[in-house]
């Protein structure tokens, strides 16, 4: 794949990493000029400091980073954030403090992950009937246990 473009927005700001050869997801770091308080219940916008230039035909996913949403409760608040390849702005985490402890964030740590991944926009159209499958209009849980 072709080298993802990033502009460092403030100096201090980490350009993502992965944590194995096989990693999906690369990880993205706190941008921070001081440490946020983040309490039991509440969110709080987390600045990493970068831009980029997601390719065409692709988006940019960011998911929760396993440790840090079981060991701590911090995951993002709209569980998956989704960024366009037009967009050009400061990524940004909204990170929801799920547990009942305050957290901390600090500057440098890694608050959630990124997996670049191909899209499809089809167009939509109206139609009378679908067609036929097995399950029909069988909903949760009716494919079994």
């Amino acid at each position: 794949m072709e080298p993802i473009r990033v502009k460092k927005l403030k100096e201090n700001a980490i350009l993502p990493t992965y944590g194995s050869q096989e990693a999906a997801g690369a990880d993205l770091y706190a941008c921070l000029d001081t440490d946020l308080v983040i309490p039991a219940g509440t969110s709080a916008f987390v600045p990493t400091g970068l831009a980029m230039e997601i390719p065409k035909g692709c988006a940019g996913l960011i998911y929760a980073r396993s440790g840090m949403a079981c060991k701590r409760g911090l995951a993002p608040a709209n569980k998956v954030g989704v960024i366009d390849s037009d967009y050009r702005g400061e990524f940004m985490v909204v990170l929801h403090n799920h547990g009942n402890q305050t957290q901390t964030v600090c500057h440098g740590e890694r608050i959630a992950q990124l997996v670049i991944t191909p899209v499809f926009t089809p167009v939509y159209e109206a139609v009378d009937s679908l067609s036929d499958t097995n399950r029909a209009a069988g909903g949760f849980g009716s494919t079994g246990k």
